[in-house]
């Protein structure tokens, strides 16, 4: 068992930065891939980035040059860094953790934190 949780949302100016941080407690948290996703209101909840065992990274064309993703497994800890924030970044982000392959599919995520809300104002 993995529990998750996200910190680091607030309210923004579109252009500044934010940092998420998804903090893990439980097992051994360098044995499982973590992803990122976020969730507008009304809208599906859509893939951000992941970050796999080894460290390689995947991201969404949308964030792909503004946002990184990195871990810090001593820490049991994986960090979203937003720069260049748009309003259409405003969403609840959410940080999960699998075992195996690192994935865009939520579905196959097994632990998911609470949700940290991003909100970028024009």
């Amino acid at each position: 068992q993995v529990q998750l949780v996200e910190s680091g949302g607030g309210l923004v100016q579109a252009g500044g930065s934010l940092r998420l941080s998804c903090a893990a407690s439980g097992r051994t948290f360098s044995n499982y891939a973590v992803g990122w996703f976020r969730q507008a209101p009304g809208k599906e909840r859509e893939f951000v980035a992941t970050i796999s065992r080894i460290v390689t990274t995947s991201y969404a064309d949308s964030v792909k040059g503004r946002f990184a993703i990195s871990r810090d497994n001593a820490k049991n800890t994986v960090y979203l860094q937003m720069n260049n924030l748009k309003p259409e970044d405003t969403a609840v982000y959410y940080c999960a953790a699998r075992q195996g392959p690192s994935s865009i599919n939520s579905y196959l995520y097994d632990y998911w934190g609470q949700g940290t809300q991003v909100t970028v104002s024009s």
